[in-house]
């Protein structure tokens, strides 16, 4: 990453509300405050990574139990403790003010990037291809956001339906009191591809950081947007069109032999650097997961952890066996930046696996699949896996995203996605206190619950609950 630095959502917030103001204030500056006119002034709110490039989702992974919440968090945290505990018969909606990051930090960055779409085009000191180029990156970001919230707070998309089950809010507009409307699923997927599209022809081959979209980003992005929807075709023409601009896979087989000693010495715990960061070689577009600037990833599970593939050298280099007084859980090992709201090269590997297997192309798919599996799994583990039909190649491909995609908006969306299909919907199991819990596929926790204050107070439009408790 060439620069970053940080803007705080003050300065958001001022410009809004002075532009949507009476024109005769606009030469009125507080003191201390700096209204942007300059590509440089709005280009740093870009670059605002904790406003604007965060995707928190901590109750899709508690839902999901990928990681290991400790007891004195779930005492403390009611709606926490209904999803990890998938206690289905006791209502969120009323404890949801407890967790509201994902729909207020969505909207707040969506503000801003209404903001870029709306007022660089008249931004000074800057050529027209300038302009077009930040308004085509905003478009994109907000695109991105609107996936995340679409995809955690309304039912998956399945397009018998689509049409008649309402989403999210749609907000174009950064001006405070701008109507808006609660639209259907369909109308905001068609929205979210209509600002890819949008963008395309104005991104360029290589961001100013990698917050900043690229043609590669776009089209990796469109992967992901048209595997959500079933649209086999489309997507698997979109991860090509990624791949050709980048296709670098990290070798984590040979991380983890650089490393090998320390992971491997007894009760040691080391703080290993994460080559998951902004300088990833597998990075279309950095975005921060539920913390931004996080120091280390969440630790997993024991039967989590179980999912992973023998001889899988990422988890080995990323989490470490540890047992401190009655909680025996993986702990993270590694210290650094994390890549958990973007998009890297191993999910458009993955994408176009599935998509080939959709299509019957088993030896395509699995041509794919270990083209990933090569880079993570330890060569004395690894064979070449093979695919005797469409059910086990997709199988196959899951297990290996599942993995590569935890702590993800994607890890969560893509099991709504599969719990449609009776083919390969699943239900979760685990122990907590010697009895058995379940979550099925059909279950209404599956859909996060809009936070009280977003229905009390909903601006200037209505906001319709999606789940009934």
């Amino acid at each position: 990453m060439k620069c970053k630095f940080t803007v705080f959502i003050p300065f958001v917030l001022l410009f809004a509300t002075v532009l949507s103001s009476c024109n005769d204030y606009l030469d009125v500056v507080p003191k201390g405050r700096k209204i942007p006119k300059t590509l440089a002034d709005f280009e740093a709110l870009m670059r605002d990574e904790y406003t604007n490039q965060r995707f928190p989702i901590a109750q899709a992974t508690l839902l999901l139990n990928d990681y290991y919440e400790r007891q004195e968090n779930l005492n403390y945290s009611q709606l926490s403790r209904i999803n990890y505990m998938w206690e289905e018969g006791t209502s969120r909606i009323n404890f949801n003010n407890t967790s509201e990051g994902t729909y207020y930090t969505g909207y707040a960055a969506i503000s801003t990037f209404n903001l870029l779409v709306q007022y660089v085009p008249t931004a000074t000191e800057a050529t027209e291809q300038q302009r077009k180029t930040l308004v085509a990156q905003a478009k994109l970001a907000r695109a991105m956001h609107y996936f995340v919230l679409v995809n955690y707070y309304a039912d998956t998309y399945e397009a018998a339906n689509a049409g008649s089950k309402l989403s999210v809010p749609l907000i174009e507009s950064a001006d405070i009191s701008a109507p808006h409307k609660q639209v259907t699923i369909q109308e905001m997927y068609d929205y979210i591809l209509l600002n890819i599209t949008e963008a395309l022809p104005d991104l360029p081959a290589d961001g100013a950081t990698v917050v900043h979209a690229t043609v590669a980003a776009a089209h990796a992005f469109r992967a992901r947007v048209y595997l959500q929807m079933g649209n086999y075709p489309e997507a698997l023409q979109a991860a090509d069109m990624a791949l050709a601009e980048n296709d670098q896979l990290f070798d984590w087989t040979a991380y983890y032999e650089s490393y090998k000693d320390l992971i491997e010495q007894p009760g040691l715990y080391p703080s290993l650097p994460s080559p998951k960061g902004y300088d990833y070689v597998e990075n279309y577009i950095f975005g921060h997961g539920e913390v931004a600037f996080a120091s280390s990833e969440n630790d997993v599970r024991v039967d989590r952890a179980g999912r992973f593939e023998p001889g899988d050298a990422s988890f080995a280099a990323r989490w470490k066996l540890r047992t401190l007084g009655n909680e025996t859980y993986y702990q993270s090992i590694t210290a650094g930046r994390y890549n958990q709201g973007g998009i890297t090269t191993a999910e458009v590997y993955l994408i176009k696996a599935e998509c080939l297997a959709r299509n019957n192309d088993l030896t395509g798919a699995m041509q794919a699949l270990n083209a990933v599996r090569a880079k993570r799994i330890l060569p004395q583990s690894y064979t070449a896996l093979s695919a005797a039909n469409t059910r086990d190649a997709i199988n196959l491909i899951r297990r290996t995203k599942e993995n590569e995609m935890l702590f993800t908006i994607v890890a969560f969306a893509d099991m709504r996605r599969f719990n449609k299909d009776p083919q390969y919907a699943r239900t979760l199991t685990k122990k907590a206190d010697n009895v058995t819990l379940s979550l099925k596929p059909e279950s209404h926790l599956w859909t996060m619950p809009f936070p009280l204050g977003a229905i009390n107070n909903p601006g200037n439009g209505t906001i319709k609950q999606n789940v009934n408790q």
